[in-house]
């Protein structure tokens, strides 16, 4: 009786924990966030061209560019998995490595690994 008591106890404390919720962020459009450095070793949650495709392009493939950027939110749609898609642009108007104008990022995923911050 004891073991069982102390199973059901587990088994509620595993689906509260799961139960609490993320930071909430406040979406909207002209939100300003920085590029902060990669939590892998490219980044994950941000969605930069790859590097072939840079060189190809005619831009310089340099990641060490965008680190400590202030970027914008542009645009934001939500995906059928329940996250936050958005669309960012450098505040200062130039382009991602001299040819992307835009790039997309998963915005809680980012947020919680720490290539985006507030």
């Amino acid at each position: 009786m004891r073991n069982v008591t102390i199973c059901i106890l587990f088994v509620l404390s595993v689906f509260l924990l799961q139960a609490q919720q993320k930071q909430q962020f406040n979406i909207q459009k002209g939100v300003v966030l920085t590029i902060e450095g990669p939590s892998a070793f490219d980044y994950q949650h941000v969605h930069f061209p790859r590097k072939n495709f840079i060189i190809k392009r005619g831009g310089i493939a340099d990641m060490k560019t965008v680190l400590g950027k202030k970027v914008e939110i542009i645009d934001y749609t939500y995906t059928s998995d329940g996250s936050t898609e958005v669309t960012l642009k450098l505040l200062d108007g130039k382009k991602f490595f001299r040819k992307f104008t835009t790039v997309k990022a998963d915005l809680e995923d980012a947020l919680s690994s720490g290539e985006l911050s507030e």
